[in-house]
């Protein structure tokens, strides 16, 4: 008996430990954090990582490039008819399928493969530096308008608007003249060639519409600044659902995957840009309209946003102002996707550096 009580007495003090409330205790050792805070990315990561992000969607996704600036544009207005008008909205969008498919063909076999990356080198030059820019400016932006007063630290549908709005009028008054110039060529005719690089374009432009005319068009590029901001929303939007998921599998002690995970805000980056396609494309009519060469008098027929707006939908009729829009949807899906995705990769492979 006696024995027994001094094992229970033996015992209870083992236990003592292990019941007190002091932070260093063992048990409180023992259990693992279900989560982890995400790390600051520092602001260059965002830089570099943005630029080969960019360079990657433009690269593989330019044949479709080529293709929805020529239907933009009432240059190519004769050449390429919109199906929009004939028949009904299914057969609409089938009829621009197809013209999509019908105007890569006689490119590639009136001009050359060569012609389906007319364009690519100023494009790149834009690229690489726009998304740069975008990506440095709204993560810093973020970081920024997250940890001011208002908001102490917290994240929001508000920060993240206010951060791609200030991404947008920055990327687009810095990389204005460059797409200025990428439009020019890739409305340049083979037949009738005005332009032979992208520096005689810039040469010739300065020379004879003078300095202010590489800012034509941006103030459709701030209007269009709306379609970055609203993708920017949705995808972090998105991306926060893929990250409770992963938490709450996390939780029920099942390993989430990566591969999966990344795929899942791939896709949600191309499912972002397609809405926010889709509610703003028309300012992309109006941009290239604004930055077309003059006629052949020297005078712009389009000379502001809103007299651009009127005089399109007076000639043309209201639904020009989507003309272009499925190859604009089949290159700029999957390039957000190729462009977030490689963002990504890129964003935790330097993060360890």
């Amino acid at each position: 008996m006696n024995n027994s009580i001094e094992r229970l007495e033996k015992e209870i003090e083992e236990s003592v430990p292990y019941f007190a409330s002091d932070e260093s205790s063992s048990v409180r050792k023992e259990v693992p954090e279900l989560s982890e805070q995400p790390c600051e990315v520092k602001p260059w990561v965002h830089f570099v990582a943005g630029g080969l992000g960019g360079m990657c969607g433009a690269v593989f996704t330019s044949p479709f490039d080529v293709v929805k600036t020529r239907l933009q544009s009432s240059v190519y207005r004769d050449a390429y008819k919109s199906g929009l008008r004939k028949g009904g909205r299914l057969s609409g969008a089938a009829l621009h399928f197809k013209e999509t498919l019908m105007i890569l063909r006689n490119v590639y076999t009136l001009e050359g493969p060569r012609a389906l990356f007319k364009g690519l080198g100023p494009n790149l030059v834009g690229v690489i530096p726009a998304r740069s820019i975008n990506f440095f400016t709204y993560g810093y932006s973020k970081d920024l308008i997250k940890n001011s007063v208002a908001f102490k630290g917290e994240e929001s549908s508000l920060v993240h608007l206010l951060a791609g709005i200030s991404a947008g009028f920055v990327t687009s008054t810095a990389t204005n003249p460059i797409w200025l110039i990428k439009t020019r060529l890739q409305l340049d005719r083979a037949t009738t060639k005005t332009y032979k690089n992208s520096l005689d374009c810039l040469v010739k432009i300065v020379k004879h519409e003078g300095v202010f005319a590489l800012y034509r068009g941006l103030t459709a590029s701030y209007l269009g600044s709306a379609e970055s901001t609203l993708q920017w929303v949705l995808y972090e939007q998105m991306k926060s659902v893929i990250h409770r998921r992963s938490e709450r599998m996390q939780n029920e002690g099942r390993k989430p995957s990566e591969m999966m995970d990344w795929f899942a805000r791939s896709g949600s980056a191309g499912v972002a840009k397609f809405v926010a396609s889709l509610i703003t494309y028309p300012h992309e009519v109006v941009r290239t309209r604004l930055r077309q060469a003059p006629s052949q008098d020297g005078r712009p027929k389009y000379t502001g946003l809103i007299q651009c707006f009127k005089l399109v939908i007076k000639e043309e009729g209201l639904a020009s102002m989507y003309g272009g829009l499925t190859p604009h949807l089949m290159r700029t899906v999957p390039n957000s996707m190729i462009m977030f995705g490689t963002w990504e990769v890129f964003t935790s492979i330097l993060s360890k550096l």
